[in-house]
């Protein structure tokens, strides 16, 4: 469990600019230096331990919380400590409908299983380089957008995100399907939007880590209550490596649930292929369209 030393030394007392504030904050607002917010760390310890325990329930009780979080500085953290405790993530971009369109997520998902499939049996061989070219990039595009998300078996219980004015669009959709929303809150931030709110830095490195850290802690904890319960081992494994074999056994019209990986119909693969050169011709035409402007 998180203690006053971790967030003094992590640095989660410094908020923003006094000119870069929410109102809505002050409660939570110590006092200023050298035009710096600080944040109360008394209460950042305090909603720390709830937020900790709230988790830690969840998670004992089989839910799923998906890590969001795509700034620079908030991506490392966010991909390591979901997949230590075996949850989803998202850290490289959000894409609107993430959730709220989830059967779309499906279809780019099951592009990228397509690409992978033709890849692994030699069909990329068969195609033109140009085509293979462009299928292979629009497969680095999808891979690097829904890593973290593709296993995913159904819609998750909660979020967990950093920087939630950044990661409104997920906030938005979070709320919209009912799902819990756990956050740091900067000074520059609405405490309204989230549930569950821990009051501290949501731009420094080390405040992140340490947000993630815990987080991971608390699900880790959880998922073992939860295997004593059921009496199995508490196996905590990345995403990846526990729920794909499961993705693929689903059998279920359901359509928060992923459907099992088929092997790709002809019409897929001429569809897909199709898909990605038009892509890479769009983005080579705008990148001379650029090179010429600068010229």
């Amino acid at each position: 469990m998180v203690t006053m030393k971790d967030l003094l030394e992590c640095g989660v007392h410094f908020g923003h600019q006094t000119r870069r504030w929410n109102p809505k904050m002050k409660r939570f607002i110590f006092g200023e230096r050298k035009n710096i917010y600080i944040i109360d760390l008394q209460k950042t310890l305090r909603y720390f331990k709830y937020t900790y325990n709230v988790v830690k329930e969840a998670a004992s009780e089989g839910q799923t919380i998906i890590f969001v979080g795509t700034k620079k500085q908030a991506r490392s953290a966010v991909k390591e400590h979901a997949e230590r405790c075996g949850m989803p993530y998202v850290s490289t971009r959000w894409l609107g409908g993430m959730l709220t369109n989830y059967p779309t997520m499906k279809k780019s998902i099951r592009k990228l299983e397509i690409i992978e499939q033709m890849e692994e049996n030699g069909q990329l061989e068969l195609l033109t380089k140009k085509e293979a070219l462009m299928l292979l990039r629009k497969k680095a595009k999808l891979s690097a957008y829904l890593e973290g998300f593709r296993y995913m078996k159904k819609l998750p219980d909660m979020m967990f995100v950093i920087d939630a004015v950044k990661e409104h669009i997920a906030v938005k959709e979070a709320k919209r399907m009912g799902m819990k929303v756990i956050a740091p809150l900067d000074t520059n931030c609405d405490p309204d939007v989230v549930d569950y709110p821990i009051p501290g830095n949501d731009d420094a490195i080390r405040s992140i880590n340490l947000f993630c850290k815990e987080m991971a802690e608390a699900i880790i904890e959880g998922k073992a209550e939860l295997a004593e319960k059921e009496g199995k081992d508490a196996e905590v494994a990345p995403v990846a490596d526990t729920e794909l074999g499961e993705a693929m056994m689903a059998q279920t019209e359901d359509p928060t649930v992923l459907a099992e990986t088929a092997i790709p119909t002809e019409s897929e693969v001429k569809e897909i292929v199709k898909e990605a050169v038009e892509e890479g011709e769009k983005e080579e035409a705008k990148e001379e369209t650029t090179t010429e402007t600068k010229a």
